[in-house]
């Protein structure tokens, strides 16, 4: 398997993981937010690929006080094989390259297969509340 960023030849592969896994919600269009992270900070966006299959996926982040892990997909055939781990691995390699201190990561607190797949890479969860307010007016 290897991983490498984001190309636009992608971007189908990866919004059918996301649908798969169940990361696409009504609110939030995949293919724009795919487009807003090439647009923004593409060098994060990281895919990993077996035998040219895109098989998973990571958008990360780094704003220059923490960094960020979103969109973590992984093809249900290749769960359990160390793609979800070795793409993490790889992104906080990347951030530490960029100096950064921390990486945060948001996960819905009924996902409790999830929180146990990064509490087994080492992350804990912190003490705080996540708020969030939409500014382009959709209703969820």
């Amino acid at each position: 398997m290897n991983i490498r960023t984001y190309q636009p030849s992608d971007k189908q592969s990866i919004i059918a993981i996301w649908q798969t896994c169940g990361l696409v919600v009504p609110w939030n269009d995949p293919s724009k937010d795919i487009d807003i992270k090439v647009a923004h900070d593409k060098e994060l966006f990281l895919v990993m690929e077996d035998s040219g299959k895109v098989v998973a996926s990571v958008m990360g982040g780094y704003e220059g006080h923490r960094g960020w892990a979103n969109y973590l997909a992984v093809d249900p055939e290749y769960q359990g094989t160390g793609a979800g781990r070795l793409l993490m691995e790889d992104l906080e390699r990347r951030l530490k390259e960029k100096g950064c201190p921390k990486i945060n990561l948001q996960v819905r607190n009924t996902n409790a297969k999830v929180i146990q797949f990064y509490e087994y890479l080492g992350y804990s969860i912190d003490e705080s509340v996540s708020m969030g307010k939409r500014l382009d007016g959709v209703k969820k």
